[in-house]
């Protein structure tokens, strides 16, 4: 990679997974939560699952429709819903998997494949995890 063009910075503190994060810039400041499915108390807390999943979703879709203006194909009402699983590896760590489902309304599905695929190898978040994190696409 070149030299960025722009660099996010967040600050976690407290017990990690029930801390507290927050952004240099104080846009993103609140407490977390681990899920109940982990054998935390869950509720209305986020989680760093949580966190990874609205990140890549937009990531994702701003690639779609960057794609897609590139191809000179109109894209309406479209919509990037993202699945972040974690789990136990057999080596004894966790690890993360995902799952991205593009809803891409009036396009041929051979169409809508192409663009969920070119958008896949455009995407900053897919390229760091190519190769690191199973990830599944669908179109709904």
């Amino acid at each position: 990679m070149t030299t960025p063009i722009y660099t996010a910075s967040a600050t976690a503190t407290g017990d990690g997974r029930s801390g507290h994060v927050r952004s240099s810039d104080g846009v993103l400041d609140f407490d977390l939560a681990v899920p109940k499915e982990l054998g935390g108390p869950g509720g209305a807390l986020t989680n760093p699952e949580q966190l990874f999943a609205a990140g890549y979703a937009a990531c994702f879709h701003s690639a779609l429709k960057r794609v897609a203006s590139l191809q000179k194909v109109t894209v309406t009402d479209t919509a990037i819903t993202v699945d972040v699983g974690i789990g136990q590896l057999p080596s004894g760590g966790f690890g993360l998997s995902v799952a991205i489902e593009a809803e891409l309304p009036g396009l041929p599905e051979e169409q809508a494949q192409a663009l969920l695929e070119a958008a896949h190898q455009l995407c900053p978040y897919s390229n760091a995890t190519r190769g690191n994190v199973e990830v599944q696409l669908t179109l709904a």
